[in-house]
């Protein structure tokens, strides 16, 4: 089935009256006898008025166990940028399925892929794979240690690179807690965390690029990770200057620069932000849309940077380059073509300037900020931000009940604000995206 075909499908299975989740509220409790919370993953709680429960997604849509068709901008939280269940990756996946599952051993599928994002990635000169954004990370971190003989990593206040201990420090920070902007205080993101898991990261806020030229210039920082787009927290451009300030800095001092490209990635442009903004790391970092919901990441770098995994750097996983997914990369990095990401930019922008023009008619003030394949929807702040400082004061209760509103009227939204555009997402899906938008912003009230 075609794009234009799964819309038209969907069209025609959009739901009368408002949508309900009664069974998925059911099951969740019913579940949670055997699943720690009803789920497997933090990031899907705290869904008003309930995580939800799918049987199913074609296109753009997903379809809940209560007969709710769904229009979905989650993606997945990122990775369906062709859709879901697109039908060339679907296929791949299948033929290697009847060829077999898992060797522990290398396949041509695995070395045209690696070739493939090496041609598509700037800064690719080799490459692994791997089976997660967070464990990518942590070969980032382990390279860069090794290369330089140094310890520390810089991070940035509201940039997310997994939930390990030693990185999963002043995602959201309280700003209550965090310190003055010159010199934040770390914040642990998790109860249980090893405070000395992070004794050697530091934070620093982001779009500052005085304060990493002058943390650099002491000259034992092992490494500086960022969002090159701060797309985790919300969609936050980097100032003009501020990446080719920072790459600058970097080279001067003898520090690896890691690009976090997991949202990113394949996303921004075949390329990655690096291709779309014209600075290129030391290393990169990759996942979800790589291969289009299938659990697939990779590193790619500097090829003297990364051929120290074959030097006495240790990195494994029994499931990295697993076939089956293999032959879903390669699929979807063969459809991820200029007029493909043409389609997405036109049809995103579109997206963008209608949320904001039905937002400003019903009287809030809100700001839409991004890029056409993932934007960020903030209600109350005067301007865009700039750093995580300036988005922590965003109203997130009203953009809660924004979600939840939409939610009732067949639109799915992430509550933290980012919106994920998709191949699938056309213009017929768009306006009833907007008949939806136009509909909540009069039901959620000022407050």
């Amino acid at each position: 089935m075609t794009v234009s075909e799964n819309a038209g499908a969907a069209q025609a299975g959009h739901n009368s009256g408002r949508c309900t989740f009664d069974e998925s509220a059911r099951r969740l409790r019913e579940n949670s006898r055997w699943l720690a919370g009803g789920v497997s993953s933090n990031f899907r709680l705290g869904i008003a008025p309930t995580p939800l429960v799918f049987e199913r997604g074609e296109g753009a849509c997903l379809y809940d166990v209560d007969g709710n068709r769904l229009i979905d901008y989650y993606l997945g939280m990122g990775p369906m940028i062709l859709g879901h269940n697109p039908e060339g990756v679907r296929r791949a996946a299948a033929a290697q399925l009847d060829r077999g599952i898992l060797y522990a051993g290398q396949t041509d599928l695995e070395a045209q892929a690696a070739r493939k994002v090496c041609e598509m990635v700037p800064c690719a000169e080799r490459m692994r794979f791997a089976s997660s954004g967070s464990e990518v990370v942590q070969a980032a971190f382990r390279l860069a240690r090794a290369a330089t003989g140094r310890k520390t990593i810089v991070k940035f206040e509201g940039h997310y690179h997994g939930w390990f201990d030693n990185v999963l420090w002043s995602t959201a920070p309280a700003l209550d807690l965090a310190g003055p902007e010159e010199a934040p205080v770390p914040i642990p993101g998790s109860k249980g965390q090893e405070e000395s898991a992070g004794q050697n990261v530091e934070v620093l806020s982001w779009n500052r690029l005085d304060l990493v030229e002058a943390r650099l210039a002491r000259g034992d920082i092992a490494g500086v990770i960022m969002e090159a787009a701060m797309c985790n927290s919300g969609a936050v451009a980097a100032a003009p200057g501020y990446l080719e300030g920072v790459r600058a800095a970097c080279s001067r001092h003898g520090t690896i620069l890691i690009f976090d490209e997991v949202i990113t990635g394949f996303r921004l442009a075949p390329g990655g932000a690096q291709a779309r903004f014209g600075v290129t790391p030391d290393i990169a970092t990759f996942a979800k849309a790589i291969a289009n919901g299938f659990p697939v990441a990779a590193i790619a770098g500097r090829g003297d940077i990364l051929d120290l995994f074959g030097k006495g750097v240790v990195h494994g996983g029994t499931f990295n380059a697993q076939p089956v997914a293999m032959a879903a990369t390669l699929a979807t990095l063969e459809a991820l073509t200029p007029a493909l990401f043409a389609g997405i930019e036109t049809r995103g922008r579109r997206l963008m300037d209608g949320i904001a023009a039905e937002l400003a008619a019903a009287g809030h003030k809100a700001v839409v900020t991004g890029w056409p394949q993932v934007f960020h929807v903030a209600f109350d702040l005067d301007a865009p931000a700039r750093n995580w400082r300036d988005l922590a004061r965003m109203n997130r209760a009203k953009y809660v009940r924004f979600t939840a509103a939409l939610l009732a009227h067949g639109v799915r939204a992430l509550e933290r604000g980012a919106w994920f555009m998709s191949a699938a997402h056309d213009d017929a899906i768009i306006d009833q995206t907007l008949a939806a938008v136009r509909k909540a912003a009069r039901e959620i009230g000022d407050a």
